[in-house]
C-alpha cells in the first residue's frame, strides 16, 4: 500500500471518529450498542461481522477488567478468502481504551483464536482483503476498523512476521507444538501513545 493510501486511511480514521463524536458516540459505544453490561469473553456483535464480498470478518471482546491495563477490549480481525464456509485467517487484534481510542495492535498465538493457520507471507498478502462495507453494527465502526488496518499496514506486516519468528523460537517445556503453548499468548504488539 502506498504512503498516500495510508495517509487517506488516517484521514478516514479521523473522519469516522469525528462523525461518531458529533453524536456523542465512539467505535466502542456503537459496537456495544444495546448491551447494558458487556460480559468478559463474549463476542460482540452477536454473530460477528462478515462482509461476503471481501471475506473480511471481525468481532469485539474484552477480558476481565484489570488495573494493569488501560485497554477495554479488542477487535479480532480475520479474512475468509473463500467465503463464509472456507478457512478463516487471523490478521491482528486492535486494542482500544474505554473511550474507543486506539491503544495497540497485536498478534496472537494460534491457540488463542483457533483459526486456519497460515505462515506470515500468505497472511500478510490477505491484509488488503480486510475491507468491511456493512451497515451493521455501524457503518462508521466498520470503516474505522478497515482504515486502522490500512493506515498501519507496515506495522501489522511486521507484527505478523514477528509472530512467526517468536513462535518458531518458542520451546514449550513439555515438548508440545509451540502454536498450542498456553505459555505464549500475545506474540507481538505495537503500542500507540495516549
Amino acid at each position: 500500500m502506498s504512503a498516500e493510501a495510508r495517509e487517506n486511511a488516517r484521514r478516514e480514521i479521523a473522519f469516522c471518529e469525528h462523525v461518531l463524536a458529533k453524536g456523542g458516540a465512539t467505535v466502542l459505544t456503537e459496537t456495544l450498542r444495546g448491551i447494558e453490561q458487556p460480559q468478559s469473553w463474549a463476542k460482540y456483535p452477536a454473530g460477528e461481522v462478515f462482509d461476503a464480498q471481501t471475506g473480511a470478518q471481525w468481532f469485539y471482546h474484552s477480558h476481565a477488567p484489570s488495573m494493569e491495563t488501560a485497554e477495554h477490549g479488542h477487535f479480532h480481525c480475520f479474512v475468509r478468502p473463500d467465503g463464509p464456509e472456507g478457512p478463516i485467517h487471523h490478521l491482528c487484534a486492535v486494542g482500544v481504551n474505554p473511550h474507543g481510542r486506539l491503544l495497540r495492535l497485536f498478534t496472537v498465538n494460534h491457540w488463542v483464536v483457533g483459526d486456519d493457520w497460515l505462515e506470515a507471507a500468505p497472511t500478510i498478502a490477505l491484509l488488503p482483503r480486510f475491507d468491511v462495507h456493512m451497515p451493521q453494527p455501524n457503518y462508521l465502526v466498520n470503516r474505522w476498523l478497515t482504515a486502522v488496518l490500512a493506515a498501519h499496514e507496515p506495522e501489522i506486516t511486521d507484527l505478523i512476521a514477528t509472530r512467526d519468528r517468536i513462535i518458531a523460537g518458542h520451546r514449550p517445556q513439555d515438548g508440545s507444538d509451540a502454536r498450542a503453548s498456553r505459555a505464549l499468548e500475545v506474540t507481538a504488539e505495537h503500542r500507540f501513545g495516549q
